[in-house]
């Protein structure tokens, strides 16, 4: 058996994620010592190794959660968890295409900057007024991109 911080520290995880993933369902709730200490066992460090890397992959947490369900009941068909991994794909995909505009705009404003003074600098010119990109690289819902 393992404590919540041994637990993590085999999984690459932080204590407070550990209790966090219990918390909201994703991991079960962990046997308790007589001292009342967490204590978590082969599968619990399973399952949370697949919760991080599904994590490091990008998925979010309810398709982590549905993802643990298919692998909960393994007699199915992969269809659903393919169709999980293919959507997480196609976000992927969006994501590199904005960063990609992303990177064509920031060194078109650096090619174009005369390194001159700041009253004169392109840089300043173009993040103050976005009708001066050559392409629409804002995210749909006006988010950063992380």
């Amino acid at each position: 058996m393992l404590t919540i911080g041994k637990l993590g520290a085999e999984a690459g995880v932080k204590v407070p994620t550990v209790r966090y993933y219990e918390q909201i369902g994703l991991l079960p709730k962990a046997e308790r010592s007589a001292g009342n200490q967490r204590l978590y066992g082969r599968k619990a460090l399973e399952r949370l190794a697949f919760i991080r890397h599904a994590r490091d992959l990008g998925f979010t947490l309810e398709a982590i959660r549905d993802l643990l369900s298919l692998s909960d009941r393994p007699d199915q068909s992969c269809a659903a968890a393919d169709a999980i991994a293919k959507a997480q794909l196609a976000e992927v995909e969006s994501r590199l295409a904005r960063l990609m505009s992303l990177k064509a705009e920031l060194e078109r404003m650096v090619v174009q900057c005369a390194g001159g003074r700041i009253a004169d600098c392109r840089v300043i010119e173009v993040l103050g007024d976005h009708s001066l990109c050559a392409t629409d690289h804002r995210h749909p819902e006006g988010e950063h991109i992380a």
